[in-house]
């Protein structure tokens, strides 16, 4: 909660507007989990939903929900991006931590390996996944999960806002 979700508010909108520029398709979910029983994506705006005044007003209202129960998620949205026409499919997640749950079997390494599975199935797919964290731990576990190459860690969450843009430029240049 507070200035860090302001920062990740910021720094969507910032990826956004340069999406829409670029006339790029893209849709934004966030996600949350609270054990295996509840795990939800919940849309900002679909692929099919124009970005406009109503989508930033979505955007700056999320707020934080329950725990981090990231691989449910990941493979939900992996299924929305296989059914999209595109050359490339990139899933970009925009992380404060690594996966974590009320439920404390999925904390550690059940999580972290539940997530990396959930990634491996969508690069089977033909799916891009790469990690944006303010995580300073990112470097932990995040190689294990997304690739050595496959994440960034901006760890003055400042500047997050202004790094978003250029990682998305590198990523599809």
């Amino acid at each position: 909660k507070g200035w860090i979700n302001d920062a990740e508010r910021e720094a969507l909108i910032l990826l956004a507007e340069a999406l829409d520029s670029l006339s790029d398709r893209f849709a934004i979910y966030g996600f949350s989990g609270w054990t295996r029983k509840r795990c939800e994506a919940y849309p900002i705006k679909t692929f099919d939903q124009p970005y406009d005044g109503e989508t930033k007003g979505r955007i700056c209202g999320i707020t934080p929900r329950d725990y981090t129960r990231m691989g449910a998620p990941i493979r939900h949205l992996s299924h929305l991006l296989r059914g999209q026409e595109a050359r490339t499919k990139l899933l970009v997640t925009l992380s404060d931590g690594k996966p974590d749950d009320y439920d404390h079997q999925y904390r550690g390494k059940y999580g972290i390996e539940d997530t990396r599975q959930a990634l491996f199935e969508a690069r089977l797919d033909g799916i891009h996944p790469f990690c944006i964290t303010i995580d300073e731990e990112g470097p932990d576990y995040l190689p294990h999960m997304y690739g050595a190459a496959n994440y960034t860690l901006v760890s003055d969450v400042t500047k997050l806002p202004l790094k978003v843009s250029d990682i998305y430029r590198k990523l599809t240049s």
